[in-house]
């Protein structure tokens, strides 16, 4: 019997699926564009003004001892406290992996600061930046605060403002200082995060 030949591949199929490929990359792409896009506006802007509140987004603890970074969002939040853009601080942040939480251990460190205890309110179940802008908007609604200054690093204002904003909360973002000394390396890294999470995010899929 004469050897069946293999059915040919259609150059219309062909040149269907590889539009449809070319189109999926350049869309792809441009959403990636468009996210960096907007985490770098984001990181560039001080939205300061006056509030009801500064939100101050956690970070890593060290046996009760706020790390440099999250060091460096309390100090900002403490500036904007003193410049009087708002009366009240919420530090937010569950288990920190010891018997601490972030958010109660930066509420101490701003009690040793000289912010008085009934200036400050401590969110001490969040587990990770969502949660945290939702924990937030819940502490908003029951205090009756109506617009908060949101603090943390530069690269991560655009994902707490867009989550704050789809529950409703008018949040102002205000960026910690960037340390001089931070290597490229490591702002691609963290944008690189912002991205993914970001789109996770708008996907449903965290």
């Amino acid at each position: 019997m004469p050897a069946q030949s293999k059915p040919k591949r259609s150059p219309t199929g062909l040149r269907i699926t590889t539009a449809l490929a070319l189109l999926l990359v350049a869309g792809t792409l441009g959403w990636i564009w468009w996210v960096y896009a907007q985490i770098d506006s984001y990181a560039h802007q001080d939205q300061a003004a006056s509030a009801d509140a500064i939100g101050v987004l956690g970070a890593a603890e060290y046996d009760g001892r706020p790390s440099p970074v999250y060091r460096a969002r309390l100090d900002h939040a403490l500036e904007l406290y003193h410049r009087g853009i708002a009366p009240l601080i919420i530090t937010l942040g569950g288990p920190g992996g010891d018997q601490y939480t972030e958010g109660s251990v930066g509420r101490e460190y701003l009690m040793s600061k000289g912010v008085p205890e009934n200036a400050i309110i401590a969110e001490t179940e969040s587990r990770n930046t969502e949660e945290s802008a939702r924990r937030m908007v819940v502490i908003a609604r029951v205090n009756g605060l109506h617009r908060l200054v949101v603090v943390s690093d530069d690269t991560h204002m655009f994902r707490i403002h867009a989550i704050c904003a789809a529950d409703g909360l008018d949040v102002l973002t205000s960026p910690r200082p960037r340390p001089a000394t931070e290597e490229k390396t490591q702002a691609d890294a963290r944008i690189a995060h912002e991205i993914l999470s970001y789109t996770f995010w708008r996907l449903h899929l965290h």
